[in-house]
């Protein structure tokens, strides 16, 4: 417990803290994807891929609808590259062929924090380490240069996208009500978040996981990534 001049609890102290960078958006390389800047020059791969979907049930909780055009495709891609509050890439396969779409947002390097939002996947990053790696690559990128938090945000009944950031080790902060109204329906939103002291223990299990070792060459895993997180210790993830 930290006590002021005044006898008032306050925050941890923080005296030598200086604001960080604005991340780059500069190719990211993993072992099963590449995470690439996002171009309009990916709009025809990119809609190749989400229009493998056979509906678009994964577009429910997305602010646009699916793109089903080139033209659309290139405009729905262009307004992420065009936003300066946005640093945006492509998911790509190691052969480079675009199959996601990820950005950062929120990006505040004056309290060190940030937000990995606008994840779009198509099938095919569907039953692969693609998507999870994508993200791990985002949160090493931003822990580190040094930002002290990385945050996650999804529609509350999007069970499907807090379960996914829960299994990378987000931890549920809790739920802003009535927050808006997308496609003429009420939004609450989930928060989520990872701290900078949960990071190393986080992404030794991450890293683990991700090993080359642990998947068969048809890409199937040996070691399930809760039996990874299991193996750290709650300790770890504390100060």
């Amino acid at each position: 417990m930290n006590i002021n001049q005044f006898d008032q609890r306050v925050g941890e102290a923080l005296p030598d803290w200086q604001p960080v960078a604005r991340p780059s958006c500069a190719l990211l390389i993993g072992q099963h994807c590449l995470l690439m800047p996002l171009s309009v020059d990916h709009a025809e791969a990119i809609l190749q891929a989400f229009m493998l979907a056979p509906d678009d049930r994964d577009w429910t909780w997305l602010g646009a609808e699916r793109p089903t055009t080139l033209a659309q495709m290139q405009s729905w891609i262009a307004e992420k590259v065009m936003n300066a509050a946005l640093v945006s890439f492509a998911v790509c396969t190691l052969a480079e062929q675009p199959c996601g779409v990820v950005c950062f947002a929120s990006i505040e390097p004056e309290h060190g924090t940030i937000e990995i939002g606008h994840v779009t996947w198509s099938p095919l990053m569907q039953r692969s380490a693609k998507g999870s790696e994508a993200i791990f690559l985002l949160l090493k990128q931003a822990f580190e240069p040094g930002y002290r938090r990385v945050a996650w945000r999804c529609d509350s009944t999007n069970i499907a996208s807090r379960a996914a950031a829960e299994r990378l080790g987000f931890r549920f902060e809790g739920r802003l009500r009535q927050v808006m109204i997308r496609k003429k329906r009420n939004r609450d939103s989930d928060w989520l978040s990872i701290i900078d002291c949960e990071w190393p223990a986080i992404q030794r299990a991450l890293s683990n996981w991700l090993n080359a070792d642990n998947f068969t060459g048809s890409g199937q895993q040996k070691c399930p990534l809760s039996t990874c997180f299991a193996a750290i210790n709650e300790d770890d993830f504390r100060r």
